[in-house]
């Protein structure tokens, strides 16, 4: 019986050799995968026009190999073709695909599968614009909490994590990389329990369209408090994407 292709995204690629290139791979059923897509560099090979970012393809896997001595096994590229989609981003939204790609090699280990994630990461794609706005915003954030939630980083956001009792809808709390929800000790980003209970609602929900709702109304205190357990669980691996990001919006201001 013939395999079945994988539903991919490229998440990043580096040389191998003069002609052929390691892919970092984000698939819906495998997870993350290193792969060794050999030839890909040459000027006639037909997978330069397919091996790109942001773009899902599918993709046909054969046995495993080891690129050097001493080094993890990665598997080898059969095949790749486009499984359809839109065009590249440009812009703002270009700089937030990879920010989004970057988030998914430092915090995903590899072979281990989130199709949810998958899928809210392809739907992300589709919600970004070229020019930065509230619904970019509130589909990163969407992005994030999924993410956060799915390698379970991410605490129960309609209760207090120490007590486990319910928050109170007209209350402030905070979200701490350590002590998740929690009543305001210092002056740190606040949400309300009524947006809290509404983004856990969300996730449990499992619609993308709902959670981004509801980040929506929740900016952009969202943006620090996620921004805080992001750095925080990212520890000595700083998002390389974002220092671009604020040196260019320097450049043009």
């Amino acid at each position: 019986m013939a395999v079945r292709p994988l539903e991919a995204f490229v998440l990043h690629h580096y040389d191998w050799s003069e002609t052929s290139l390691i892919l970092d791979l984000f698939t819906r059923e495998q997870g993350r995968l290193a792969v060794v897509a050999k030839g890909a560099k040459r000027p006639y090979s037909q997978l330069r026009a397919v091996l790109l970012p942001f773009q899902r393809i599918l993709v046909s896997l054969s046995k495993s190999t080891k690129v050097e001595e001493g080094s993890a096994e990665v598997q080898i590229l059969r095949s790749a073709e486009w499984g359809g989609g839109h065009t590249l981003p440009s812009g703002a939204a270009l700089f937030s695909g990879y920010y989004l790609n970057e988030l998914l090699l430092k915090l995903l280990a590899r072979q281990d599968a989130h199709p949810q994630l998958f899928d809210a990461y392809a739907n992300t794609l589709l919600q970004l614009h070229d020019q930065e706005d509230a619904q970019s915003q509130a589909a990163l954030r969407a992005f994030e909490l999924r993410l956060l939630a799915d390698i379970g980083l991410l605490p129960d956001l309609s209760v207090v994590t120490l007590t486990q009792a319910a928050v109170a809808l007209d209350r402030p709390y905070m979200l701490s990389p350590e002590g998740g929800v929690m009543v305001p000790s210092h002056a740190a980003p606040t949400l309300s329990g009524q947006d809290l209970i509404q983004l856990q609602a969300a996730l449990l929900h499992g619609s993308s369209e709902a959670l981004q709702q509801a980040c929506l109304r929740a900016l952009p205190a969202l943006k620090a408090a996620l921004r805080g357990m992001l750095h925080y669980h990212l520890g000595h691996k700083p998002l390389r994407t974002r220092h671009v990001m604020l040196e260019v919006q320097k450049l043009l201001e």
